[in-house]
């Protein structure tokens, strides 16, 4: 039997307000929306959530601290039976809001780690961005907190992987998320510092040795939901322990996660674009929008005859579902035909080919746009006139101080 959807995970974007400009940020965040909920608004919302039956809310933003109802919000959710969690960059992670983010019940905290510092440093925009977030793991570690990092994968940072584990794991991390930057946002306008499909040969199974790895130091390392699918190490990337045999089981977008925007408006996930926002909540309860808003449902209702190109004819495809949506969605301008796929790339690398994103057109320049690309197909070994490492440096410039 099927369970009946809900909001079991939300992702709450509290403000755009932001203490960096990363050069890959999806929601292009800085500065905070036209009419963001206030601080009442957003805590009359946590009964709504309570009432759906909601399990944990992570908090995110721009930077979420700088929310004025912030540390309200965290105690609202637990007091509501919802556990609060808070992903971050870190740079404000002072001991003192440490100590008041354990003392309003925080779960757990996840610092976003880009990289070794040169790399990271670069991403975000800001030097000694890197320090900051490494400082923040240990302040949120000293005042009892349980910590966790993530990390957006990309062509900058992709040998960074395996010596960024080594940092953070003395740090005391409890998990550790792996997932592939996308084209949205800023990093739409950077079409270079995204990996190529075929780098998924490469990256998937370093991850996966990393997730072995990881085990033994009793560290839960997951793949992102846009890294994968079905290649020979789905089950070892997708269990969280080592007897499950577990897969990924399509976009759950609407069906167990939602995500809430700073100014009230509802989508089925936090990073899928302005075209699935299903409405605001200022005109109507979350729990009608969840029901009956089409754009929150697409992936209740898909089906394989909604899918094409490679993903239509994938020995998989009914259960992938052309795997993460707002990541197919960002390439073709509508979801169902996933390049970002291992499996796809180890079935035409077998044939000698390989796919190569070309871009199109270019993103608008609002939170979560995106461009679009053509797939083209080729010969494996072929050069990649899109990518040079000196091109890298220029699109993403040297950091700020």
């Amino acid at each position: 039997m099927t369970a009946q959807p809900f909001p079991a995970y939300v992702v709450w974007e509290l403000t755009l307000a932001c203490d960096h400009a990363c050069t890959h940020c999806g929601s292009r965040a800085g500065v905070a929306r036209d009419g963001e909920l206030s601080a009442d608004e957003a805590l009359g919302i946590v009964g709504q959530l309570a009432t759906l039956g909601t399990r944990e809310v992570v908090l995110i933003g721009g930077e979420a601290y700088l929310h004025t109802g912030f540390l309200a919000i965290v105690r609202a959710l637990r007091d509501r039976g919802i556990a609060p969690a808070l992903t971050t960059g870190g740079r404000g992670v002072t001991l003192e809001l440490a100590r008041e983010l354990a003392d309003a019940g925080i779960v757990y905290v996840s610092v976003s780690v880009d990289g070794l510092e040169a790399a990271h440093d670069r991403m975000r925009n800001l030097r000694g961005s890197w320090r900051s977030a490494m400082t923040a793991l240990e302040r949120l570690r000293a005042a009892g907190i349980t910590t966790s990092s993530n990390i957006n994968l990309n062509r900058l940072n992709q040998l960074d992987l395996e010596p960024l584990y080594d940092e953070l794991r003395p740090r005391g991390i409890g998990s550790w998320q792996v997932q592939i930057t996308a084209p949205l946002g800023r990093a739409a306008d950077r079409p270079d510092l995204l990996l190529q499909p075929y780098d998924l040969l490469d990256v998937v199974p370093r991850v996966a040795a990393l997730k072995a790895r990881a085990r033994t130091d009793h560290i839960v390392l997951t793949p992102g939901n846009n890294l994968g699918y079905f290649g020979p190490e789905e089950t070892l990337l997708r269990s969280i322990n080592p007897r499950d045999g577990d897969h990924w089981r399509g976009c759950q977008a609407g069906r167990f996660v939602m995500g809430i925007e700073a100014h009230g408006a509802i989508k089925g996930c936090p990073s899928l674009q302005p075209a699935y926002v299903g409405g605001n909540l200022r005109a109507r309860s979350i729990g009608e929008i969840w029901r009956e808003a089409p754009e929150l449902a697409f992936a209740r209702t898909r089906t394989v005859d909604d899918l094409w190109g490679f993903c239509r004819t994938c020995p998989f495809a009914a259960t992938c579902m052309g795997g993460c949506s707002f990541t197919a969605h960002s390439i073709s301008g509508r979801p169902g035909n996933n390049p970002f796929c291992h499996y796809r790339a180890r079935t035409l690398a077998k044939q000698g080919l390989r796919e190569r994103l070309v871009p199109v057109t270019a993103a608008t320049g609002v939170p979560f746009d995106h461009g679009t690309f053509e797939i083209v197909v080729e010969p494996l070994g072929a050069s990649d006139p899109t990518y040079s490492p000196e091109r890298l440096v220029q699109i993403t410039r040297a950091p700020r101080s």
